[in-house]
């Protein structure tokens, strides 16, 4: 300001000497002008053509200007190179993982992947980045799992390119609506998990016949009691209850094998839900002996598309724990009703409860809450987690709620894709 105003008042001077003061001070103004285009020529060619090097030479404003451009530009210089180094580094460490890692843009188009992505998936550098990720792994069920975006599970699938390895899929949110997916080869893992089935399966199928043959003689010696000496004969009541609890164990674990290999799905059709609950209540009715009082709840009409072999399995598996783990003189209660936008079957009773601790591994294999309790009752540990497989088939959830004294209550949880509505009954039914 002050430079403009000495070049003004300069300029008036002289142009008042010469008679023409106005002209002096627009001499003055365009003098000044000319300096400062000539200072903003030096800041363009500086930043254009010379960016990391020195700021031209100035003073006054502009020299302070050029510093503190300077100071800025070398901040971010050294902020940029911290950037470019931290990202190397994360690709490298990346480049160095087995796992497949893929970047993509919210649009859902491949920005960048590690090598293993190469190897697991097939993507190529130069003709796959910028295609969208469905281009390239068309599995209906990796579409169906990307456009989902429930991404709270992982997906398992087999490679792309190469039918014999196994891969293990799971996707993740970030920044503005990007994606990160990841790979792992789980291959070694689901091997073993197929022999530990096979094991199971095979070794169980192969205890039915001794068994088999055990418990048909012991048969026969009860049926001899009067004539063994009495130590004898309650030894093979013992034995006998002992075999029967061994092939109970033995044919859950099939069922378990045969749940977990078989896909399901040929055998679903819709079924009366109510007259199943009765039959299962009926038969809790003959394994309390009627020690128990169960009764029926609801008119929920609707019917479920399911296999009535393993949702009757599911159901007695419910019912049948709560008749074994609660005193006599309990109350059970079974209900068919509307639920959301689906329907649920519920197994609730009145007994001790159970404390919440224990609700999450509760569908484990073998998991007992009271291994003394479970073992005086002659249950195997493996009903819950028969009831979670058979949901799972059904696309059905298990929910479980219970506090100590305060009974328990198991609800099967199914969608409205498995809920059948007979022509006669109005779209508004519900329960009672």
């Amino acid at each position: 300001m002050w430079r403009l105003l000495g070049w003004a008042l300069l300029g008036t001077c002289l142009g008042w000497l010469v008679g023409v003061p106005g002209l002096g001070l627009a001499g003055g103004f365009a003098v000044c002008l000319v300096f400062h285009l000539r200072q903003l020529r030096a800041a363009y060619l500086w930043l254009t053509l010379r960016p990391q090097g020195e700021p031209p030479t100035a003073s006054g404003l502009w020299g302070e200007l050029f510093d503190r451009l300077y100071r800025y530009q070398k901040s971010q210089q050294i902020t940029q190179s911290r950037l470019r180094t931290t990202l190397a580094r994360i690709q490298e460490s990346s480049e160095a993982m087995r796992d497949s890692i893929v970047m993509l843009d919210r649009h859902g188009d491949l920005e960048w992947w590690n090598s293993a992505a190469s190897n697991m998936l097939g993507l190529q550098t130069a003709h796959d980045r910028g295609q969208h990720i469905t281009n390239l792994l068309r599995d209906p069920q990796f579409i169906s799992y990307f456009n989902g975006r429930d991404y709270s599970e992982p997906l398992t699938l087999t490679s792309p390119i190469d039918e014999r390895r196994i891969l293990q899929y799971q996707i993740t949110l970030y920044g503005d609506d990007e994606r990160l997916v990841m790979a792992r080869d789980i291959t070694r893992l689901h091997q073993l998990e197929q022999m530990r089935r096979d094991f199971v399966a095979n070794v169980s199928h192969e205890l039915r016949t001794p068994l088999t043959v055990l418990s048909g003689y012991l048969e026969t010696y009860s049926e001899m009691a009067e004539q063994l000496p009495p130590r004898l004969g309650r030894s093979i009541g013992q034995m006998q209850a002992q075999t029967q609890r061994m092939q109970n164990l033995v044919n859950d674990l099939l069922l378990l094998s045969r749940l977990e290999i078989d896909q399901g799905g040929k055998d679903h059709e819709p079924l009366d839900v109510t007259a199943l609950l009765n039959s299962v209540a009926a038969d809790a009715r003959a394994l309390s002996g009627h020690q128990h009082a169960l009764t029926i709840e609801g008119d929920y009409a609707a019917q479920l598309v399911g296999s009535e072999q393993e949702v009757r399995s599911a159901v007695s598996n419910l019912v049948f724990n709560a008749v074994r783990y609660t005193p006599a003189g309990s109350a059970i209660t079974l209900r068919w009703k509307a639920f959301g936008q689906g329907a649920c079957i519920e197994v609730s009773d009145d007994g001790e409860g159970i404390d919440p601790v224990h609700i999450p591994r509760l569908t484990e294999r073998f998991y007992r809450v009271d291994k003394g309790r479970s073992t005086a009752t002659g249950g195997t540990g493996l009903g819950l987690a028969i009831v979670k497989h058979v949901l799972l088939r059904h696309d059905a959830q298990l929910q479980i709620s219970s506090h100590p004294g305060e009974g328990a209550l198991f609800r099967c949880v199914f969608p409205a894709t498995r809920i059948h509505l007979p022509a006669a009954l109005p779209r508004n039914a519900s329960s009672v």
